[in-house]
């Protein structure tokens, strides 16, 4: 019957076309199928038969998504991961970078930050504790380290669970349906796919200058690291930059920020600069303007001493400083370059190693697909490897026709001030519909648990941005202040279903909170008029 058949396929209209107990799907899809080489396949032409439905390369967010959504729709699916350790020797388990050197212990650690700021807050709401508070940087590594245990061996579980067959070796192709897997032991075992899922995910990139490997740590190490860090100095102007920075000094440590250009590019300017003005006012320090040209040792240990030397942009100074610990955070490399790539024919951006795809996340190769942060043009956000990854799935396996949507996606930085945000920077909006298209409406705020420890008054600034040539349409939301993540998820839900100006303000806020703020925002930045708020 035709429900029967809706169930089947995920398909509502006909034809419906079968071949050997395969779906194809519809006319197009069977043309699709036709121009791939696929119905051949299937009608038995080619002899070739895969030991596998599906391959996915890489064992992060995405190619875990990717591949227990196959495994689910009866496919044999096989991951394969491998993580080439760090020049100091880092290595962690199955789970990608958020989970292992990136957001989970990230947050983790930015949360013992706050906690220490709570404390101190704590004092003035009549909490007494006498004893000096001191932070152990052992017990929290341990414990970031035991919960990031626990879930990698959730990971390998739960692939087991779906039948997903877990390879732990690095993969690269040798033919356009065959890869080679090498274990650490060296051993090469070699399998072959119909369809191959590109997930190999991003690590962190080196200056190219004396002593950069030699002694310097990337966020790839310092979530591992067995000792303080004491005095670090942060070379970049990332958001791992800024986010490893401010929890460091949120810890008591002492850190300079190095800025070659501006911070967090890409993201709000006034929204960085503001997040960058928080974090200098709480004892970061900035050296903006300069590039490291070498980084020699000055004594081994744990932490040792290092020398930096730097240059300025702009002018012939030279800066020498004295640190214990070097993170490089400048950005991250797509790990495409060693994984075979030419000998399946898959173009690559070979500027940054990117992969361009078509919207529906498919190399110029037919059979070969690829997902998440090494995507051209895309976000490099997990969420976003997960949904594009699970939908990918469904759609070569199922039938279905839903695709990724990269566009609005809210996210966060966890800067000592957490800055939320969705949709357009100024900057960007201004380019795409022009400054007399905008109404731009914005507010500083006062949280109310700042007001008693009496800090930060009118620090945290909420800005919407909305298109005046379509019904004051929200295009650009952001948000600095505490709970970033919490208030932008929904605002993001919002503008998903396309909200305007209008709506917020007939949105009744819960009082006393600090999102509220975006329902009773008046002053339009080209007004100038007086953003600062006093009581409620």
């Amino acid at each position: 019957s035709y429900d029967l058949l809706m169930e089947m396929t995920g398909q509502k209209t006909v034809p419906n076309v079968f071949i050997n107990k395969t779906h194809v799907g519809g006319c197009d899809k069977t043309m699709q199928a036709h121009k791939d080489g696929l119905l051949q396949q299937l009608l038995g032409g080619e002899s070739e038969v895969y030991d596998y439905d599906l391959i996915v390369i890489g064992g992060g967010s995405g190619g875990l998504a990717c591949s227990k959504a196959a495994a689910n729709l009866g496919k044999k699916v096989m991951v394969l991961d491998y993580v080439v350790p760090t020049p100091k020797g880092t290595s962690w388990g199955l789970g990608g970078t958020c989970v292992n050197v990136g957001c989970i212990p990230k947050k983790l650690m930015h949360q013992t930050a706050l906690l220490g700021t709570a404390m101190e807050d704590a004092r003035k709401f009549g909490w007494e504790f006498s004893e000096q508070v001191t932070h152990n940087w052992e017990t929290m590594k341990t414990a970031v380290n035991n919960y990031i245990g626990s879930l990698n061996w959730g990971y390998r579980v739960s692939l087991r669970d779906k039948n997903v067959n877990y390879v732990n070796a690095y993969a690269e192709f040798v033919e356009p349906h065959k890869i080679k897997a090498t274990n650490k032991r060296g051993k090469e075992t070699f399998y072959t796919a119909a369809k191959f899922v590109l997930a190999t995910g991003e690590r962190p990139r080196y200056l190219g200058i004396p002593g950069d490997k030699e002694y310097c740590i990337t966020s790839d190490d310092l979530f591992y690291l067995s000792y303080c860090p004491g005095k670090t100095l942060v070379v970049g102007a990332s958001y791992v930059a800024l986010e490893c920075g401010g929890f460091l000094a949120g810890l008591g440590l002492d850190v300079t920020v190095m800025v070659r250009s501006i911070l967090l590019r890409g993201f709000d300017q006034d929204m960085a600069n503001r997040a960058g003005d928080y974090m200098e006012t709480h004892g970061v320090k900035f050296l903006k303007k300069f590039v490291p040209v070498k980084v020699e040792e000055l004594e081994a240990g744990t932490p040792g001493r290092l020398k930096v030397t730097a240059k300025s942009t702009e002018t012939d100074e030279v800066f020498e400083g004295e640190y214990n610990t070097v993170l490089i955070a400048v950005g991250r490399d797509a790990c495409t370059g060693n994984i075979g790539l030419d000998k399946a024919g898959v173009k690559v951006n070979p500027k940054n190693g990117k992969i361009p795809v078509n919207d529906e996340e498919q190399t110029n190769i037919p059979h070969i697909y690829a997902i998440g942060d090494i995507l051209e043009g895309k976000w490099e956000l997990t969420p976003v490897a997960i949904q594009a990854g699970k939908l990918l799935a469904h759609r070569l396996f199922a039938g279905s026709t839903l695709k990724c949507d990269y566009v609005n996606v809210p996210t966060t930085v966890f800067t000592p001030l957490e800055y939320g945000s969705c949709g357009l920077p100024e900057e960007r909006a201004v380019e795409l519909y022009g400054q007399e298209n905008l109404e731009v409406f914005h507010s500083l705020f006062w949280p109310l648990e700042y007001t008693v420890p009496n800090r930060d008054n009118n620090r945290c600034y909420a800005k919407i941005i909305c298109n005046k040539l379509d019904n004051d349409r929200v295009i650009g939301f952001h948000y600095l202040g505490p709970n970033a993540g919490e208030v932008t998820q929904g605002f993001g839900t919002a503008m998903k279903c396309g909200v305007t100006k209008e709506q917020l303000d007939n949105t009744i806020g819960i009082h006393p909170t600090c999102a509220e703020i975006f329902t009773t925002m008046e002053v339009t930045k080209r007004s100038g008029g007086d953003i600062n708020q006093a009581g409620c």
